[in-house]
């Protein structure tokens, strides 16, 4: 008997459920692929298991009986619950929040060296970096400076080109400069770097193009395209190859200028305790040059100071740009428009004050030959513009009947695409609010007041160029 009770029981009923989309499956297909709990396994289960008629009683004991009807000893472990093939979702706490959110990184080949990867150069970290390419520039968010602190220092081969920079950034002269470059390019330095330049990230080539941009000056080629057939009489060749790849891997050949050699060559004197926003980060601390003009040991010079200040300038100039995107597209009728145009004057004032106080610590820190050759290089090309001021121009107009149009476009031109398309943008956005310089009244006024101001502050600024480039010389407040 016990055996044939086994025999009907295994064969009362088909052994294998029915698979998905066959005849009579009441369940759906996905349903069909889970593993079905067995009687007993899980109290609350109301779908009977395959071989049961609908109707039976299902054991709410801890296991099945055996053929003979004997239970099962009430002391044994509970059977565990099957449980979906699916990972079972909980709740993410802390730094797996953050990776659940993060989207997912991309594989690496397992054949595939960490330097011969794009994006990376000799095994650097970064490679990701080349992904804040493809966002739209917000100059609302840190205004032009760079989105992450500057690379302190490179790594790999491109050691050679911190060094190469900092020891022509102190060269005596521009003689001296040249003989560094000509030196590496014998020990074919420059070479080993031109081949290694497509694997760099985009923050890691914006250090490089720093690097490449303090040489340039210091040898007296801040003037020059690298990819004219003329600079090759004037320039190392080598050398021009290397500065015409990194221009190409920034997508920017007017790279020698302030914002590269100002806004790219800082970093705060201490770490921060927490993440703190670029811009504060450059306004609260005390910052310090990447390649700095002096050399160690010695006090800071003017052209290190004249860096440091336009790069705060910056910083304390994120609320004009916030500003000039209120005032884009908006009508000089607008009750709006006087409001952030005060708020704007007031901003410039703030400015002015902050050049102001550089001027103090500008004034008694000393200043080599060389350092002065450097900064009257830059200023005959127009590098030495501030972007900030740009901005400011290209909402009051003040550039466009001062400087003509031309001129503004020269000046321009050592900015990233991205920064000129941005102020190319103001200049079409804001053209209705500037209509008010042709008007009268209260809001003209408020409109011709921020038009002094910003004249006063570009004043200010070429004050302290001038300061910063001559031995000795009277005040700031004098001269401004």
């Amino acid at each position: 008997m016990g055996d044939t009770a086994i025999t009907k029981t295994t064969t009362a009923g088909p052994v294998t459920p029915a698979g998905p989309g066959a005849p009579g499956s009441s369940r759906p297909a996905h349903a069909a692929a889970l593993p079905v709990a067995s009687p007993g396994s899980s109290p609350g289960s109301t779908e009977p298991a395959p071989g049961m008629p609908p109707g039976a009683r299902i054991p709410s004991g801890p296991g099945i009986p055996s053929a003979a009807g004997t239970p099962p000893p009430t002391s044994a472990p509970a059977a565990a619950t099957p449980t979906s093939p699916l990972p079972t979702p909980r709740r993410a706490t802390g730094s797996a929040r953050l990776e659940e959110t993060a989207p997912p990184a991309g594989r690496e080949s397992k054949g595939q060296s960490a330097a011969a990867r794009p994006g990376r150069a000799d095994g650097e970290p970064n490679g990701s970096a080349d992904a804040a390419t493809t966002a739209p520039h917000d100059p609302c968010a840190h205004g032009f400076l760079p989105e992450r602190p500057p690379v302190r220092s490179l790594i790999g081969t491109w050691t050679r080109l911190d060094a190469m920079a900092r020891a022509a950034a102190v060269a005596p002269d521009r003689e001296a400069a040249v003989a560094l470059v000509e030196r590496a390019h014998r020990d074919d330095e420059l070479a080993a770097l031109r081949q290694r330049v497509s694997r760099l990230s985009l923050r890691n080539a914006e250090a490089a193009a720093m690097r490449i941009a303090v040489i340039a000056v210091s040898c007296g080629w801040c003037g020059i395209d690298p990819q004219a057939p003329a600079a090759r009489e004037v320039a190392d060749e080598a050398f021009l190859d290397l500065w015409a790849a990194i221009a190409h891997r920034i997508d920017h050949d007017q790279f020698v200028a302030l914002p590269t050699l100002a806004l790219h060559n800082w970093a705060p004197e201490r770490k921060p305790r927490r993440h703190i926003p670029i811009d504060q980060l450059a306004r609260t601390e005390t910052l310090v040059p990447i390649v700095r003009w002096a050399p160690e040991g010695q006090p800071l010079s003017r052209l290190d100071r004249l860096m440091l200040a336009a790069t705060r300038l910056e910083a304390h100039g994120i609320w004009l740009f916030r500003l000039a995107e209120t005032l884009a597209g908006r009508s000089p009728d607008d009750s709006s428009t006087p409001t952030a145009l005060r708020r704007l004057v007031r901003v410039q004032h703030a400015l002015r004050a902050q050049l102001l106080a550089e001027a103090a610590e500008l004034a008694a820190a000393p200043a080599t030959p060389q350092q002065r050759a450097v900064l009257g290089a830059l200023a005959g090309q127009g590098a030495l513009e501030p972007p900030v001021l740009q901005a400011a121009d290209a909402v009051l107009g003040i550039g466009a009947r001062r400087l003509r149009e031309g001129r503004r476009q020269l000046l321009r031109r050592h900015l990233p695409a991205q920064h000129r398309a941005w102020l190319s943008a103001m200049d079409r956005h804001c053209a209705p609010v500037r209509t008010l310089a042709h008007r009268g009244g209260p809001d003209a006024a408020v409109y011709r007041e921020a038009q002094e101001s910003l004249i006063a502050l570009r004043r200010t600024y070429t004050a302290l160029v001038q300061a910063a480039a001559r031995p000795t010389g009277a005040p700031l407040t004098r001269a401004a």
